[in-house]
């Protein structure tokens, strides 16, 4: 398995994944309305196929994760783009990553604590403000 640069991946490969995982190419989190094919990320690309991604977008002082996919399950795809993108914050001396994710999803909640994230804050009704504006978000 090779990691690459979601700049060298074409761009409409990468719509076509996140049309087929997300419903759109479009993310909306509590901290903006993003176009998940334009920002920066990691692929991890086997055989023609990508099998996980990361995106985020880099800040003055911190990176914040946008999506991570992982298309196999257990793995360690996602654990291995999360390494990627933490070696590369490290390189950057960024110290801090940050992710958004709902308090439902149990998976990514326990992935990202078991890797030594915390949960720092808790936005009540940040999905159904996120729904005004992208109303097919599940």
């Amino acid at each position: 398995m090779e990691y690459l640069s979601t700049k060298d991946i074409e761009q409409q490969t990468l719509i076509d994944l996140f049309n087929t995982n997300w419903g759109s190419d479009e993310m909306i989190i509590s901290t903006g309305t993003y176009q998940l094919s334009k920002l920066p990320g990691i692929a991890a690309y086997e055989d023609g196929q990508i099998l996980g991604l990361i995106t985020y977008k880099t800040y003055e002082d911190h990176v914040e994760i946008i999506s991570l996919d992982s298309f196999l399950q257990n793995k360690g795809i996602g654990s291995k783009l999360l390494k990627i993108l933490e070696q590369t914050c490290e390189k950057k001396q960024i110290t801090r990553i940050t992710v958004i994710t709902t308090n439902d999803n149990i998976n990514a909640l326990k992935f990202y604590q078991k890797r030594g994230y915390r949960i720092k804050q808790v936005l009540p009704n940040a999905v159904e403000k996120a729904r005004q504006l992208k109303p097919t978000i599940p």
